[in-house]
């Protein structure tokens, strides 16, 4: 190839069937957020490793970045009643969530306005009348007014009308609740464009939470959760998905600071799967695991596709509790679309694979990381259900062993955590000064470290 034919640097696509290619034959009319491509080439420079492994460069995190970021701290079914409370820690940080007596959702810092005693346990959640700490009984209101302290009359020089609770911002989207340390944050709804022009905030509000599962990792939490900002680990990592899915002709996508998106097929076989595969034989190996929402036979029709099928499939399914989704594009119901809010949390739209991921350190340690996996089931209309209860698995534990856990889908996972340890001694060894990514497959985590550094160096 000459010269002048050469692409640009991240003007090179993987050959075959794109994303864009698919959509043209997707059975519904396909929404223009889908439609759009928002690729921006940022450079190929290394990302220095001692972002992932040097204790300093945590630290800097913990005063300029989770201090200053939107993260979603729980959802709004975990507090459905006045004196709900939901504890979300990150870091050296712990926020109390809480439901007022009026209905509204109030955020505090987790320290007792006497002292600092920690009014609440971390990673706690329950139900009280007031926010009463534990060491010497100051008492506050839902709403974090003071309402009294024991032996007033040894504290004259305390203005009561001064030691309400310390606020935290906190706003509502998807039923989500989003909370801010900063002192004056982008408004949320800012903070989050486009995923709110691109998905309707009632998609996440009419599920619940089905399964919750925190694992620990021996890694830092960048590494953990890079992992799934690209899908150019499939081949080597889940080379059984190959035959069913789409890996290098996935779709990135950047936007702003702080959204990136990927548009992973679903019903396609890999570039690099070298089997001729019918659409039959694609829609079988679809449907491996536990699957108790599809049929037990589904054929595709002369003319028809494995990705149409079960799409509608899922329509029929998704109808039993009450939502329709009948002209919901093939696409929005069976790949993988994933927006990614910086700096730890990953929101997957479709129907078929309606997963939320959230990562953090794990505690004050920076080789170490919390990865919450979330499943989203739709919520029959009309009702309510109560989230689940996290299961904390530890680093040497499986997925598979969650009850209620699908062991194809746990294996995947074990696939994909299984790296992160190697990934973390392989940065503290390497004989290079940082990663190399690729210009297009990797840009979401290009984009990442952008902004990361432009929080961190306060630009």
């Amino acid at each position: 190839m000459s010269e002048k034919t050469m692409p640009k640097p991240g003007e090179a696509r993987c050959p075959g069937v794109s994303v864009q290619d698919l959509l043209d034959d997707d059975s519904r009319t396909v929404p223009g957020y889908l439609r759009t491509q928002s690729y921006e080439f940022l450079g190929d420079q290394d990302i220095p490793f001692e972002r992932y492994t040097t204790k300093e460069y945590f630290e800097k995190e913990v005063e300029n970045l989770w201090s200053r970021t939107w993260q979603w701290a729980c959802r709004e079914e975990h507090i459905p009643e006045p004196g709900d409370y939901y504890v979300y820690d990150i870091g050296p940080y712990s926020v109390i969530v809480m439901r007022t007596e009026s209905g509204a959702i109030n955020a505090y810092r987790n320290s007792c306005m006497h002292r600092g005693t920690k009014l609440k346990p971390s990673f706690s959640l329950g139900n009280s009348q007031s926010i009463r700490c534990p060491y010497h009984g100051w008492d506050w209101h839902l709403d974090g007014r003071i309402k009294s302290l024991p032996c007033e009359w040894d504290f004259p020089h305390v203005d009561k009308a001064k030691i309400d609770l310390s606020s935290v911002h906190c706003d509502v989207w998807g039923g989500f609740v989003f909370i801010n340390l900063e002192a004056e944050p982008l408004p949320l709804l800012d903070y989050l464009n486009p995923l709110p022009d691109h998905i309707e905030s009632k998609v996440f509000e009419d599920r619940y939470i089905a399964q919750h599962i925190q694992k620990e990792l021996n890694c830092n939490w960048k590494i953990a959760s890079e992992a799934f900002l690209e899908a150019y680990h499939v081949m080597e990592t889940h080379s059984q998905l190959m035959r069913t899915n789409g890996d290098a002709n996935t779709q990135y996508d950047v936007y702003g600071d702080h959204v990136s998106r990927l548009v992973n097929v679903a019903g396609i076989p890999s570039t690099f799967c070298e089997e001729e595969l019918t659409q039959q034989q694609i829609l079988d190996m679809f449907l491996v695991g536990d699957r108790d929402d599809v049929a037990d036979e589904l054929v595709v029709p002369e003319g028809g596709t494995a990705r149409q099928v079960m799409a509608e499939q899922f329509r029929q399914s998704v109808a039993k509790s009450g939502q329709d989704i009948s002209q919901v594009s093939d696409s929005e119901i069976v790949d993988s679309i994933a927006y990614f809010v910086f700096p730890n949390q990953q929101f997957f739209s479709g129907v078929s694979f309606p997963i939320v991921y959230r990562f953090r350190p794990l505690g004050m340690s920076h080789d170490k990381a919390l990865f919450d996996l979330i499943l989203l089931k739709p919520r029959p209309v009309g009702q309510f259900v109560e989230p689940a209860e996290p299961v904390r698995l530890k680093v040497e534990e499986s997925y598979t062993t969650v009850p209620g856990m699908d062991p194809y889908v746990g294996h995947v996972f074990d696939q994909d955590t299984g790296n992160m340890q190697a990934a973390q001694e392989g940065a503290a060894t390497a004989g290079k000064s940082g990663a190399t990514l690729a210009n297009y497959q990797e840009i979401r985590v290009r984009h990442f470290h952008q902004t990361l550094t432009k929080y961190l160096e306060q630009i």
